[in-house]
């Protein structure tokens, strides 16, 4: 066995004793590392010192305190009862079979942004799917949002991840229904990679209503859990999965969110990474948005309406001031009803008449003399019997 197969084994089973953004146990890894570690919890356990607090032997930076030292042992307690049924090799085996691998730090991989976290990082990351993290979300956005989701956050979900996916980012999200979900499928219609995070095990893809949804990211992406296989989501475990996103992000942005929702855990998370926090206005008198109209209202999040924006947002980028001067030169020119019309032309799949007319508030004649303008103005284009957004400025051509 080489030294990096020990290692991955022994930080897949620290992934197994421990739950996810336990400090203590990130820093007493960081400090003997995995493979030590581990030989010093099982000599500890066999001791049977769990929970009682644990002599500072070779440990003296990270147990300086008589605290610190208690609070050591009752993490020792935590972890101990899990030591019996800890089979790493098994478990590695096990993911292998489903044509994944486990990446830690100290192998190929492994994305750097996720060392942010410092001692709360995950231990090693199960994958399912493209296994260069590293490269796969170096130029990458997580956009986030509520389960419960509207038809106006379904729509502006799959238009941002369908616009930052043709630009050549890569769309981060949870897996989960909603603005997750629409995320994903934003990116996977153009063709473009997406990464879900998962807060139970890659051979779990949950929830079982986008299990085929995950099967796709898994063919055009990546299924990712900090948790191995087997384990099963829980409410501790979605909201530290939600860290692992803001890290793996260049920026986060909240697309639809009310007052109290879960993704702004992720935009908090972010903030503290200091990575760049968007967040999409909605209607005023919607509760589906409270939660974005908050972040902007204090301060927390930038607004952004567009993937041009979003791409601004997230720092500079060969595309980002392209897109944006083309479009913001073009539309300069249009007339209040030919800005109606291209807000409601959609980025994929071309939209018909008569919806374009219901979307922009129009009679069909106002709209398809608007279409023409556009068309020439080289803003949309057709698509089947319907029209759509001209992709090529979002390409910064």
């Amino acid at each position: 066995m080489t030294g990096l197969e020990e290692v991955r084994l022994a930080r897949a089973a620290w992934s197994r004793l421990v739950e996810p953004g336990d400090v203590v146990a990130g820093a007493l890894v960081a400090s003997l590392g995995p493979v030590e570690a581990l030989a010093w919890l099982r000599s500890v356990a066999a001791e049977g010192a769990a929970g009682a607090p644990v002599a500072a032997g070779g440990l003296d930076g990270l147990v300086g305190t008589p605290a610190s030292r208690r609070r050591l042992g009752v993490a020792v307690g935590r972890w101990a009862p899990r030591l019996a049924t800890v089979d790493p090799a098994r478990e590695l085996r096990r993911v292998d079979a489903l044509g994944g691998a486990v990446l830690i730090p100290e192998g190929p991989g492994w994305p750097g942004r996720v060392g942010d976290l410092g001692p709360s990082g995950p231990m090693c990351l199960w994958v399912r799917g493209r296994t260069d993290l590293d490269a796969l979300t170096a130029p990458s956005v997580a956009l986030v949002g509520a389960r419960a989701s509207t038809a106006y956050g379904d729509h502006v979900a799959g238009e941002l991840a369908a616009g930052l996916s043709t630009a050549g980012w890569t769309i981060l999200s949870g897996g989960a229904y909603g603005i997750d979900a629409m995320a994903h499928r934003g990116a996977l219609a153009t063709g473009g990679p997406t990464v879900a995070v998962l807060a139970g095990g890659v051979d779990r893809l949950y929830p079982a209503g986008n299990a085929r949804l995950l099967a796709a990211l898994v063919e055009h992406g990546a299924v990712v859990s900090e948790v191995p296989p087997g384990s099963v989501p829980s409410r501790s475990r979605f909201l530290q999965r939600n860290r692992v996103i803001a890290a793996l992000g260049g920026a986060t942005v909240v697309v639809e969110a009310a007052w109290r929702s879960g993704a702004l855990s992720t935009a908090g998370h972010a903030a503290e990474l200091l990575r760049p926090v968007g967040a999409v206005p909605g209607p005023v008198t919607s509760a589906a948005s409270a939660g974005c109209h908050r972040l902007l209202r204090e301060g927390r999040a930038v607004c952004v309406t567009d993937a041009a924006e979003v791409i601004e947002l997230v720092g500079p980028a060969a595309a980002g001031p392209a897109v944006r001067t083309h479009e913001a030169r073009e539309v300069d020119g249009l007339t209040a009803e030919g800005r109606l019309v291209l807000d409601a032309l959609p980025l994929r799949r071309g939209g018909e008449l008569a919806h374009l007319a219901r979307a922009a508030g129009l009679a069909e004649h106002e709209v398809l003399a608007e279409v023409g303008h556009l068309e020439l103005a080289g803003l949309a284009e057709r698509d089947g019997p319907g029209w759509r957004r001209r992709r090529s400025p979002a390409r910064g051509s």
